[in-house]
């Protein structure tokens, strides 16, 4: 996906940054977020949307890599939606890796969900723009 762009690509990072878990705690955190998916699909606890939706903010904040891990994050959760039968979600309609409104929107959805309120991450994925 980034072989091209950075030397790293695919390889965790290494080192702290201003988010994410502890380096060392990122595989432990991606193999808890898996299974706990495994179990909410499974058991439908919630709607498939949801699901995704939580997971690629889990995803985001677990922040695996030294970069690219919003890019990451969205492809990885419209692969589990597509395996699902479901549509990718629309992620705003706009440009996430530029500046600018849609991609300011998208980190305030994701800022919300760190404190718990997936309202406008749920209404950013599918509908387009937070409100």
């Amino acid at each position: 996906m980034f072989g091209g762009t950075w030397k790293w690509a695919g390889e965790f990072r290494p080192t702290e940054k201003n988010i994410g878990v502890d380096p060392t705690q990122v595989r432990p955190e991606l193999k808890k977020l898996c299974d706990d998916v495994s179990y909410q699909v499974e058991h439908k606890t919630c709607p498939l949307d949801e699901i995704a939706a939580r997971f690629h903010h889990r995803l985001t904040w677990i922040h695996p890599f030294p970069n690219g891990n919003g890019r990451h994050a969205r492809t990885i959760t419209d692969v589990f939606l597509v395996a699902r039968g479901a549509q990718r979600f629309t992620w705003g309609e706009g440009d996430l890796v530029a500046a600018g409104n849609t991609r300011e929107q998208y980190i305030e959805a994701l800022r919300a969900a760190d404190a718990r309120d997936y309202t406008l991450l749920f209404k950013f994925v599918r509908v387009g723009k937070a409100e």
